[in-house]
């Protein structure tokens, strides 16, 4: 274990914490008004790790739903993680097997935006699996936590309590720093906009979709810009 690269890892991650635990709150108190028990509650979140996904199951078993429609719209939300996994897969090829699979079960959203971050900037001094598992284990803890202090507390916390708020400004924040140039910017407008206008499908139909269009919108950006660019050499 590089201890610095890890302790980087938990740094940088920290600001997001103060979005993610009222996220984890929503989501056991959310769980349990649906009918689970609070120790299945914590046990998801330990072995899920996907707060979108797991609000979504949560939403449809409160619904009664099949367990078939359950699986299928988490493993819809949660294709994005395979997407992550190719975009950082040139930057980890060259470790072993094992770590690249404790990548992998750490990978969400927030850990993907700063690995990607500092993976740009290609730091020598950087142990890439421990700056990643200092970023995925601190979140997983306080993610996990949070949850259960939901789950097991949540008929105690006040009604005046808004945590709603902290989630969406939580994704915002990951979003800005990670538009670095043109491409990424039409990539950025054209999933956010799609998401939005196909928000009604079903099974989360839509955001699925909205991510494909904006990886097209930004590869065709990027390709034309790089064309645009050999002409004028």
């Amino acid at each position: 274990m590089h201890r610095a690269s890890f302790l980087a890892g938990v740094r940088d991650i920290a600001p997001m914490l103060l979005g993610a635990a009222p996220f984890g709150l929503i989501t056991g108190v959310s769980a349990v008004a649906a009918g689970m028990a609070a120790v299945d509650v914590t046990f998801m979140s330990l072995t899920v790790f996907a707060g979108a996904s797991q609000l979504a199951a949560i939403a449809l078993i409160g619904s009664g739903a099949a367990v078939w429609v359950v699986l299928l719209t988490v493993l819809m939300i949660n294709v994005r993680h395979v997407m992550y996994a190719a975009a950082l897969a040139p930057h980890v090829r060259s470790l072993g097997l094992g770590s690249r699979a404790a990548i992998g079960a750490v990978l969400v959203d927030h850990v993907y935006a700063f690995a990607s971050l500092r993976f740009a900037k290609r730091e020598r001094d950087l142990d890439r699996r421990d700056y990643v598992l200092g970023l995925g284990l601190t979140m997983w803890l306080v993610w996990t936590g949070a949850t259960a202090v939901g789950a097991f507390a949540g008929a105690q916390l006040p009604p005046s309590w808004q945590l709603d708020f902290a989630v969406p400004l939580m994704f915002l924040a990951l979003l800005i720093p990670s538009i670095r140039d043109r491409p990424g910017l039409v990539a950025a407008l054209t999933g956010g906009g799609l998401a939005l206008a196909l928000a009604g499908l079903p099974y989360n139909l839509g955001l699925v979709s909205a991510a494909l269009a904006g990886i097209a919108a930004g590869t065709i950006a990027d390709t034309l810009l790089a064309a645009r660019r050999g002409e004028d050499a």
